[in-house]
């Protein structure tokens, strides 16, 4: 491209590197809005992550080609970055140092997105018992919707290498585990009961598992394991898409909360026994 501008007078150079650095700087701008159009009519017939990775990909891509190309139009810009770059090994190692993140970033956001342990609208929750909606995916991080305004922003390579749970696979949309404590004296068929009417009860809870006759049925009411102070049970709630899950869980809570109250069902605090040996 410098070649060209040796067949430009003199006064012109300047003004002509200017004009190609600011068309560049359209072709740039053009290029992410028609990279958004056409990533945006593909989601309408395939809504994946990785659709939703690769369109951030491919706009950086054009970002980073059109800075290259307005980057060589500039006269002398070639020996300023053999200067600081190939003349400087300590800048160079403290590029390559810096770079380490963003590149393990990337390639673990690839790697996301090629097996796809979690979709866009999928509800996970982490191994330090954080959860949310997945919002979107970046070249870096993804982002969770947690509760109402608040977004969680998490490193591709932390995500990529941590253990999670996805509970929006299958044909439901949504659920949420529930874990109740009750009483070690507490009638567990009672307590089943009165478990599953309330979570039967709430407008936001549908069933979708299969029972004896392949008809859709309310997931079952478990006595999943003893603790100290209770016996801990536990319910699958699923829900549709258009709820949002803080609402479903406030409903569920309080309905749980109030038919064991009004059964007489004990719900048991924490307790210590001390024992004193002298006595």
């Amino acid at each position: 491209m410098k070649d060209l501008f040796k067949l430009i007078p003199e006064p012109w150079n300047y003004v002509t590197m200017v004009g190609i650095v600011i068309l560049l700087i359209a072709a740039a701008w053009i290029g992410s809005r028609i990279n958004k159009r056409v990533f945006k009519r593909i989601q309408k017939n395939k809504n994946g992550i990785q659709i939703v990775f690769f369109e951030k990909v491919n706009q950086a891509l054009i970002v980073i080609g059109c800075v290259i190309l307005a980057f060589s139009a500039i006269d002398g810009a070639d020996s300023i970055w053999r200067t600081l770059l190939g003349g400087t090994a300590i800048v160079s190692a403290v590029l390559a140092f810096a770079a380490q993140d963003v590149i393990k970033d990337i390639l673990a956001g690839l790697m996301i997105s090629i097996h796809k342990p979690f979709g866009i609208g999928d509800r996970i929750e982490l191994e330090d018992g954080s959860a949310g909606i997945v919002e979107d995916i970046t070249m870096r991080h993804v982002v969770l919707v947690s509760i109402d305004t608040v977004r969680l922003v998490i490193p591709n390579s932390r995500l990529n290498s941590m253990k999670l749970t996805n509970l929006s696979v299958g044909p439901f949309d949504r659920s949420i585990h529930f874990n109740f404590s009750v009483g070690y004296d507490s009638d567990m068929a009672k307590v089943k009961k009165v478990i599953f009417d309330a979570v039967r009860e709430s407008p936001y809870s549908i069933p979708v598992r299969k029972n004896e006759k392949s008809e859709p049925a309310y997931s079952p009411v478990y006595f999943i394991r003893f603790a100290d102070s209770a016996l801990i049970m536990a319910v699958t709630v699923y829900y549709e898409k258009t709820f949002t899950t803080e609402t479903v869980n406030n409903d569920i809570n309080t309905r749980v909360r109030e038919a064991l109250i009004e059964n007489g069902i004990e719900i048991p605090y924490n307790c210590v026994t001390v024992v004193n040996k002298d006595a």
